[in-house]
């Protein structure tokens, strides 16, 4: 009895040994040189519930900002599982876009968006990729294939809108995105299954950029039960349209591609995969970020009398027949008041790592040593340096003034990221921005002054995104 007495002390003491040595190991990564400051925090878990603590959309993270000021601005820690440094340093923010091009993403995100996705495939895959998409998102794709269609979509969904007393921005922009680009990559889609597609868009989960733990019930698992129904619906209909030898949509085409040899340049199952992707982000974006920006439109008066002087000058420099034809290249282009406020709203809303990557190769950063394989995480906190923006909290699309409008990057501007990986729909979100703006200013609306807009890694809007408008004081169309 004594004899397995003292086995069970000696298992039990081999296994709290074994246990605080992985804690020790997991707490202090091993690395040649000196690693970054910081706390790797509990094993696996580490940092991620802290993380991800809801905060002001128009700050950097409480996390983030106690880290760098008791570690400085670059510090190491644990996130979703994965191994992270964080970086508040804009010049290291932009050499890591511009020399690592493998985007970083926690397993959540690679179980959903494919191990082998396009995204991170080979450099000639992701070239040809990012080449099909410019050409539908480009300017030059925009003015010609794009304009009209945003332009007749918002201007519906708002006439519907003002009918009812209202909409929900958020929901809404949804709605005009994903039609927009479904009609353009799918082609014609039969009624059925576009209305399919749009449920599998409402139910999908909320905060999908969550810990990776994929068990029934939870976010992980309704996020992949939503991606496998929305693949079979847009399988489906490229295989029926294959069939028939209906028209699939130009970029779904045009993405296919054929190698001199005749083949498809990527299989059907990949382009299906990449389109579902560039949905997803499309329609987690765009929309929240146009809401957020109506939401700062709102509280700020002299922000809103100054666009609706803007938009109309646009409506009533033209003529009523001008008008029924909706908005021009040319309007677009001279709305600068707008696209100063959407800087600015990009600027401030902008409180999200903008830089993610995986570290392909081991570094040396002032005393520090980056270690390869850990994910990087750069959040643009020049964008609140005073030295840079004066009052940087304050919401002021006057700083913008006789700057260059059209630049989506700079060493002091970043919310579309940097490098190989710069946003593609950086463009098309800035049109599709302006456009509803134009719209809405046509009509007399507000949004409730308790709205909350908040971030959790991802924006959210707690209290809703509704506003009321009202279509009896619509601009006159007919000046002009």
């Amino acid at each position: 009895m004594v004899e397995v007495c003292d086995l069970w002390t000696v298992i039990l003491s081999i296994i709290v040994v074994k246990l605080c040595h992985w804690i020790y190991q997991w707490s202090n990564p091993k690395c040649k040189g000196k690693l970054p400051p910081g706390s790797m925090g509990f094993p696996i878990i580490g940092m991620t519930f802290e993380f991800m603590k809801p905060h002001d959309a128009i700050q950097l993270p409480t996390f983030v900002k106690e880290k760098a000021h008791r570690y400085g601005p670059i510090f190491r820690t644990s996130l979703f599982g994965a191994k992270v440094i964080i970086s508040t340093d804009s010049g290291l923010n932009i050499e890591m876009a511009k020399t690592n091009h493998v985007p970083g993403m926690p397993k959540s995100l690679a179980r959903l968006f494919g191990e082998n996705n396009l995204f991170v495939q080979s450099k000639e895959s992701h070239k040809h990729v990012r080449s099909v998409t410019t050409q539908l998102l480009g300017s030059q794709g925009l003015k010609l294939r794009m304009m009209q269609d945003i332009d007749i979509l918002t201007r519906t969904r708002m006439e519907a809108g003002a009918r009812n007393g209202g909409l929900d921005v958020k929901e809404t922009v949804s709605k005009i995105l994903i039609e927009c680009l479904a009609k353009k990559v799918m082609g014609e889609m039969e009624p059925e299954a576009a209305k399919e597609l749009a449920l599998c868009w409402s139910h999908f989960p909320k905060g999908w950029f969550r810990i990776s733990w994929n068990i029934p019930g939870n976010g992980v698992y309704r996020m992949m039960k939503a991606k496998k129904e929305m693949m079979k619906i847009l399988k489906e209909t490229v295989l029926k349209k294959r069939a028939s030898g209906e028209e699939l949509g130009e970029f779904f085409k045009t993405l296919l591609g054929k190698t001199e040899g005749g083949e498809e340049k990527i299989s059907v199952e990949s382009a299906i995969e990449f389109i579902f992707i560039f949905f997803l982000i499309a329609n987690e974006a765009t929309p929240s970020v146009l809401t957020a920006t109506v939401k700062l439109i709102s509280d700020n008066p002299k922000v809103m009398q100054e666009l609706k002087r803007e938009h109309e000058r646009i409506v009533q420099g033209k003529s009523e027949k001008e008008n029924k034809a909706g908005l021009t290249w040319e309007d677009y282009k001279s709305m600068t008041f707008t696209q100063m406020v959407i800087n600015e709203s990009l600027r401030i809303t902008s409180t999200a790592p903008t830089v993610l990557r995986i570290i392909d190769h081991e570094f040396q950063f002032g005393d520090y040593t980056i270690p390869a394989g850990w994910i990087f995480m750069g959040f643009p906190s020049v964008h609140f340096n005073q030295e840079k923006y004066d009052d940087p909290l304050a919401f002021n699309p006057w700083r913008w003034k006789e700057k260059d409008l059209t630049a989506i990057v700079s060493k002091t501007y970043i919310p579309f990221g940097a490098g190989s990986r710069l946003c593609l729909g950086a463009d098309f979100a800035k049109l599709l921005m302006a456009s509803f703006i134009h719209h809405l200013c046509r009509y007399r609306w507000s949004m409730k002054t308790e709205t909350t807009v908040l971030r959790r890694f991802i924006l959210m809007f707690p209290g809703g995104s509704d506003i009321q408008i009202s279509r009896d004081t619509e601009v006159d169309n007919s000046a002009g």
